[in-house]
C-alpha cells in the first residue's frame, strides 16, 4: 500500500484557560475517561507497564477533585493532569471556542478584575535611569506588547505598558518571575491569559530575554550588544525556514516547524541552493523548539544526507467506530486527496471496519524503506542541533536521519512524543472540550521505546556552553571530521 503521510500534532505545554463558567467536572471526566480507555492506541499499553493498580489509585485522586471543582478553568487543569498519567506528549485538553465565543460575556470583560501592578511609565524610566545594575527590570517588547518589568520583595513582575490586543490593558500583570539558587520558576499569559509555566529564564546579552519559549527584546533603557546575539535571536525567533552561508566551509539551514505548510518553502529552498549544499563540506541544520508536524515536510531534505536506505518502522492503528470514522472521514473530498489517495483511504477504511477492537497495520509491511539512486559527496559532515522541544515528526526525522553516515545530533535529549502517534480530536457531549488522544502506536515497541524519554544526541551539549554559542561548537566539531 502507499504510503500514506498523516499530520502529527503535539502538545508541550501545559496552558490554564482563565474562564470561570460553571461546569459539570464530574460528568466531563466519565466522558473523557471512557473516550480514552475504548480508543486511545496507547492506553492498553501504558495500563500494562505501569500496572492496574496505579490507574486505579490515579483515577480516585483525580475523581476527588473533580468532584471539588465547578469552574472550566480548573476542570480544564484537571482533565489535563489526568491524562498525562499516559504519557506527555500527544495529549491534549481544550475548549471548545465556539462555546466561548457563543457566552454573553466579551472575551475582554472576563479580565477586568485581572492582577494588576500600577505605576506611570515617567516614574518607571526615572526609576530604571537610577539603577546603574542592568538586570531584567527595564522595558521590554514581544509584540503587540510592551512589557514593564520590576523587581518587588526579590520576585520580578511584568505589566502591561502598551497592549495591541483587547484582552489585555495598561498596568495588567503579564508574567511573572523568580530566581533562586540559579533556578527559575515563572508563568507567561498568552493573549486568551492562559498560563504557560516554565524554569527557563535567561537573559540573552543585554538586550535580550527569553522566558520559556517566548523572547522579549530590551527597548528601554537602550543599550549596545555582540552581534552574536542578534544572530541567535533571528534564529531561534525565525517563523520561517531559511538558508544561510556561515562560512567558507559550512551552510546553516534553520527548519523551524514541521508543519506541512512549509514544506513548499523547505523545497524551495532546497531547489535554489542545491549546487551550493553539493559543493559546501558541512550543512548544519538547526531544528531546536522543532514541535512536529508531518514526515513529508522533510522528504527533500533526505536526498542531499543519504548513504544507505533508510528504514521506517510503521505504526498500527486502533480500531474502533469512533477511530475508523475519521478515516472515513478523509475520503470526503472536502479534505483535498486526490482520486488515487482517497482509494487508498477507502481501502485502509475497509481493512480497518472488518478488525474492530484490533489493532491493524494498513501498510503492506512493517519497516518501508527509503531508498535513492545518488550518495552525493557532499555535504560531507551533517550536525542537527536538537533540544528538548523537539517531538513528534520532528523526532522521526532525526530516527531517518540520523541512519546516514554523515550525520551527527548535537544538543539535548528530545522531548519524546512519538510511540503513540496520529492525533485526534473529538467533541465532549457538553460542547464544552475537545479531547485529543492518537489512533496508532509504533511498531517500535516495546523494543524502542521513545515517548517520555527522547532521542539522545551524539554530542551532548552542557550548560557551560551557552546557546547562543551551540552553533559554533557545532561548526568546530563538524570541521574537525
Amino acid at each position: 500500500m502507499t504510503k500514506i503521510y498523516i499530520t502529527f500534532i503535539i502538545l508541550l505545554f501545559k496552558t490554564t484557560f482563565s474562564f470561570s463558567q460553571n461546569c459539570d467536572c464530574e460528568a466531563n471526566f466519565e466522558w473523557v475517561k471512557k473516550t480514552f480507555e475504548e480508543n486511545d492506541a496507547g492506553f492498553q499499553y501504558v495500563i500494562k507497564n505501569k500496572g492496574n493498580q496505579a490507574y486505579i489509585d490515579h483515577n480516585k485522586r483525580i475523581l476527588y477533585k473533580v468532584q471539588n471543582t465547578k469552574t472550566l478553568t480548573e476542570c480544564t487543569q484537571i482533565l489535563y493532569k489526568w491524562l498525562t498519567f499516559f504519557r506527555l506528549g500527544h495529549i491534549d485538553i481544550r475548549l471548545n471556542e465556539e462555546t466561548l465565543q457563543n457566552n454573553d460575556t466579551k472575551l475582554e470583560e472576563k479580565f477586568f478584575d485581572w492582577e494588576t501592578y500600577s505605576i506611570k511609565t515617567e516614574n518607571f524610566k526615572k526609576y530604571l535611569d537610577k539603577n546603574e545594575i542592568s538586570d531584567y527590570e527595564g522595558i521590554w517588547e514581544t509584540k503587540p506588547y510592551k512589557i514593564g518589568i520590576k523587581k518587588e520583595e526579590g520576585k520580578y513582575i511584568g505589566f502591561i505598558i502598551e497592549s495591541g490586543v483587547e484582552t489585555w490593558t495598561k498596568g495588567q500583570v503579564k508574567l511573572k518571575f523568580n530566581i533562586e539558587e540559579d533556578k527559575a520558576n515563572s508563568v507567561f499569559y498568552m493573549r486568551d491569559h492562559s498560563a504557560v509555566e516554565s524554569e527557563n529564564v535567561e537573559m540573552i546579552g543585554k538586550k535580550y530575554l527569553q522566558i520559556g519559549n517566548s523572547f522579549l527584546t530590551r527597548i528601554y533603557p537602550e543599550m549596545n550588544d555582540d552581534p552574536k546575539y542578534e544572530r541567535y535571536i533571528k534564529q531561534q525567533n525565525s517563523s520561517n525556514p531559511y538558508l544561510e552561508q556561515l562560512n567558507e566551509t559550512t551552510l546553516y539551514f534553520k527548519i523551524p516547524s514541521m508543519n506541512l505548510a512549509y514544506k513548499n518553502q523547505i523545497d524551495s529552498i532546497l531547489h535554489v541552493n542545491r549546487l551550493k549544499i553539493l559543493e559546501t563540506e558541512n550543512l548544519i541544520i538547526d531544528i531546536r523548539n522543532n514541535g512536529g508536524g508531518s514526515d513529508a515536510t522533510y522528504e527533500e531534505v533526505l536526498p542531499f544526507i543519504y548513504t544507505n536506505p533508510i528504514s521506517k518502522v510503521g505504526v498500527e492503528f486502533l480500531s474502533t467506530e469512533l477511530n475508523n470514522q475519521r478515516m472515513l472521514n478523509l475520503i470526503n473530498p472536502e479534505y483535498g486527496f486526490d482520486e488515487k489517495t482517497r482509494k487508498i483511504l477507502r481501502i485502509a477504511y475497509e481493512r480497518l471496519n472488518k478488525n474492530i477492537g484490533n489493532f491493524v497495520n494498513i501498510e503492506d509491511s512493517i519497516i518501508n524503506y527509503i531508498k535513492y539512486d545518488t550518495i552525493y559527496s557532499y555535504p560531507k559532515n551533517v550536525g542537527v542541533i536538537i533540544n528538548n522541544q523537539n517531538a513528534s515528526s520532528a523526532e522521526q526525522f532525526l530516527l531517518d536521519i540520523k541512519q546516514s553516515k554523515k550525520v551527527k545530533l548535537f544538543g539535548t535529549t528530545t522531548f519524546g512524543a512519538l510511540d503513540m502517534a496520529n492525533m485526534h480530536f473529538v467533541l465532549s457531549p457538553s460542547n464544552e472540550f475537545y479531547l485529543g488522544y492518537c489512533l496508532s502506536k509504533s511498531l517500535r515497541l516495546p523494543d524502542f521505546s521513545i515517548d517520555d524519554i527522547g532521542i539522545q544526541p551524539d554530542y551532548y551539549i552542557d550548560k557551560s556552553i551557552s546557546p547562543y554559542d551551540w552553533i559554533e561548537f557545532v561548526n568546530e566539531k563538524l570541521n574537525e571530521r
